[in-house]
């Protein structure tokens, strides 16, 4: 019987899937990469992880060679951010988002810096050889191996490589100024008061800001209707070592959750909103993240103190 990711009625995410997470740990912040440089944004390439892994936990039992299950994990994923690509709209977004970057040609570098800007600049070329660049360039496969990942022979992929590489090497290497993202008022108005009420821990407060049917997701622990969950209750438990302010991670505007350290109020992990007619419809945190923001582009907070 192939084993299912199972919701409990409370929505959280049951033992068994959370032990599947444990044994794909060592991989995630490497499949996570390649999902944010893929898509072109941190936060959609973990909903395009998150994806992954409940595809992959789907057909685990497939899986005849443990020593197998990084390929897969890495096929699996390059489809997933292959079919969030053929949609026009968050293509153009991506694009749009790296269009301008603040980071020097790949060819002014060496070693690591090398890797990191080829990393960076790679959302200017078509997926194919987007993938291809990263998977040889910064993640090191084999020829064999990024034929297997992408659906291709050895010899495409050596030509995807060529293409890609003289495309990179044509970019212009003066970084042009990015305008700062700003959301609608109506949408800046309620995240404004959502901040405030969070902030106040008026938890009824912050419930009424949301839809009836507002679906949250909590990434790794929960996904389903908010009226089901403890998300609230949670948040109260760590007391007064945390507050929220309205940030930005590659260039979208998000709200970011901020823990006190010794250098002060520092960015831990975004929450994403989503709403319609004044009313959140979405919650997706990703406080069981960490390597979220390492990977992201740019984050700013607005007003963290």
């Amino acid at each position: 019987m192939t084993m299912q990711p199972r919701l409990e009625p409370s929505g959280l995410f049951d033992i068994r899937y959370a032990a599947f997470l444990e044994t794909v740990a060592h991989l995630r912040e490497r499949l996570h990469r390649y999902c944010t440089r893929m898509t072109g944004s941190a936060l959609d390439g973990e909903d395009v992880m998150q994806e992954t892994l409940f595809e992959i936990y789907r057909k685990i039992e497939k899986i005849d060679d443990p020593g197998a299950l990084r390929s897969w994990m890495f096929r699996t994923a390059h489809n997933r951010c292959i079919d969030f690509l053929r949609n026009r709209k968050t293509r153009q977004r991506a694009e749009a988002n790296f269009a301008v970057d603040e980071i020097v040609m790949p060819g002014e570098l060496v070693g690591q810096s090398a890797g990191r800007a080829i990393e960076r600049l790679v959302i200017h070329l078509p997926p194919k050889e987007r993938a291809c660049i990263l998977l040889k360039d910064v993640f090191d496969h084999s020829l064999e191996e990024i034929a297997d990942l992408v659906g291709s022979t050895v010899g495409g992929v050596k030509a995807a490589l060529s293409r890609g590489r003289a495309k990179l090497a044509a970019l212009p290497g003066q970084p042009a100024v990015r305008p700062e993202p700003s959301p609608d008022p109506e949408l800046s108005k309620l995240l404004n008061r959502y901040v405030e009420l969070f902030n106040r821990r008026d938890w009824d407060g912050v419930r009424a800001l949301t839809s009836a049917d507002a679906q949250l997701r909590v990434s790794d622990c929960f996904r389903g209707s908010l009226s089901d969950s403890i998300y609230f209750v949670e948040y109260e438990k760590g007391k007064d070592n945390w507050k929220m302010a309205i940030g930005a991670v590659d260039g979208e505007i998000v709200l970011l959750v901020l823990h006190r350290g010794e250098a002060g109020w520092e960015p831990a992990y975004p929450v994403r909103i989503e709403a319609t007619e004044g009313a959140v419809i979405r919650i997706s945190d990703y406080y069981a993240c960490p390597w979220l923001l390492k990977v992201a582009r740019m984050v700013t907070v607005a007003n963290p103190d």
